[in-house]
């Protein structure tokens, strides 16, 4: 009996910590990325059908909301915080999930779930097994919630709760008004175009069969390249499809076409050795015009030290003459896929800065580079250097203004409630001294 509840003990608590992790990294990859993670959103209306019925600040609250509850119950989940309500809300939610995954599985609408945004990419026969994981660590923490051991006294839970709330929603708020603190995505600072557009030697190349309908004497029949049939068939039809798919580099669909000539200049753009700015727009009718005066200083700027500036939209004429009315505009505008101009910078507008093919920074709309930053040649300025920010330091600035008050909060409430511990165990035994005596 006792190895029993000390197995169950045990398997209580890897389940616990394996939601916890697993919602607070997803909940974090998607605050971080709130633009990207209503795209996804958008993503599933489109297959639905009620994209046209639900407006955008809709999608973003929710995409804001669904992040913060995510981050919020891997903490509650981690630190046995409410153990039995956020058990319930954890079985809920994972219910809701794996049913929608299973709906992807076999009607295969979306290539991705977005479980992760874009930090990690999973298929959709993985993001099903994932769920089912969950769901029955879930299920484990909901049949004994009281094995969960605390990491916080009860009297010190609301502390966690307020913190976590508060951190996950500025951390939503700030990477929309500037950009996601982390850029998963192929177009990231110091990422290089080209190298994001070639395919390896030896890479896998997608497979094809071809099926051709042929008839002979009014009999009609399919044949494969190998049982081709001799010339007494006549040739009716013919098939192809693809049965594998081959390996399809991270920056596939990446091209400018620039509009007054109808000319592709994606070529000129990323073999450019020196620097070009690329205002980016995917639709301009949807763009914030609040510091257009300041996009039209930095393109005049580039007109004195003959740095390229092109507008990259997939916004119609009319949309552009538009924007030319109220912006007065006078830089050339350029077509450029939609998805991918979402994709390179989560801002609308946003500005990125290449040289010789390489994203040398990038810019929301908010903190556009101010006219006295722009003092001289890009070479000769900060603005014209990748900003000296790593991965390791961006953790480390995190964990220093999450982790770190939560890990002082565990020490502290631990220290307490061990004081507590010895106070109660000196009383009882002067009581015990005094009865014996």
């Amino acid at each position: 009996m006792v190895a029993m509840n000390r197995l169950k003990t045990i398997l209580t608590n890897v389940c616990r910590v394996l939601l916890g992790l697993t919602f607070i990294f997803s909940g974090y990859v998607k605050a971080i990325d709130p633009l990207g993670t209503q795209y996804k959103i958008q993503d599933y209306l489109k297959v639905l059908d009620f994209y046209e019925y639900v407006p955008d600040w809709l999608t973003l609250m929710v995409s804001v909301v669904l992040s913060a509850v995510e981050f919020s119950l891997g903490i509650f989940m981690l630190f046995a915080i409410r153990r039995r309500i956020v058990s319930r809300l954890m079985v809920a939610l994972m219910t809701v999930m794996t049913a929608v995954t299973v709906w992807l599985y076999v009607a295969d609408p979306i290539k991705d779930c977005g479980c992760f945004g874009d930090a990690v990419t999973l298929t959709n026969g993985q993001t099903l097994a994932k769920n089912v994981v969950l769901l029955f660590c879930a299920l484990v923490t909901v049949a004994w919630p009281m094995r969960m051991g605390r990491l916080v006294s009860r009297t010190n839970q609301w502390i966690v709760i307020n913190y976590t709330a508060l951190f996950i929603f500025l951390t939503s708020v700030v990477c929309l008004y500037k950009l996601p603190v982390f850029d998963f995505r192929p177009y990231h600072v110091g990422a290089d175009l080209r190298k994001g557009m070639e395919i390896p030697q030896g890479a896998p190349q997608p497979e094809f069969v071809t099926t051709f309908i042929m008839e002979k004497n009014g009999q009609r029949r399919e044949f494969s390249l190998e049982d081709y049939p001799d010339s007494t068939w006549t040739f009716i039809d013919s098939k192809t499809v693809q049965t594998k798919a081959g390996y399809v580099p991270p920056i596939h669909d990446f091209s400018i076409t620039l509009n007054s000539d109808d000319e592709d200049i994606t070529k000129k753009v990323i073999d450019d050795p020196g620097y070009t700015f690329l205002l980016i727009s995917p639709h301009l009718e949807q763009a914030d015009d609040g510091n257009f005066g300041i996009i039209d200083q930095i393109y005049e700027y580039a007109q004195d030290y003959h740095v390229p500036f092109y507008c990259l939209t997939a916004s119609t004429q009319s949309a552009i003459n538009h924007w030319i009315d109220i912006t007065g505009a006078e830089y050339p505008f350029c077509t450029t896929d939609e998805t991918t101009l979402k994709t390179i910078i989560r801002s609308n507008p946003g500005l990125v800065l290449l040289r010789n093919g390489v994203v040398v920074n990038k810019w929301s709309h908010n903190e556009l580079p101010r006219p006295e930053e722009l003092n001289g040649p890009l070479d000769k300025i900060p603005v014209g250097k990748m900003p000296n920010e790593s991965v390791g330091r961006k953790i480390a600035m995190v964990l220093s203004w999450f982790a770190l008050p939560l890990a002082l909060l565990v020490l502290a409430d631990r220290l307490w409630a061990w004081t507590r511990w010895v106070k109660r165990k000196e009383k009882s035994n002067r009581l015990f001294q005094i009865f014996k005596h």
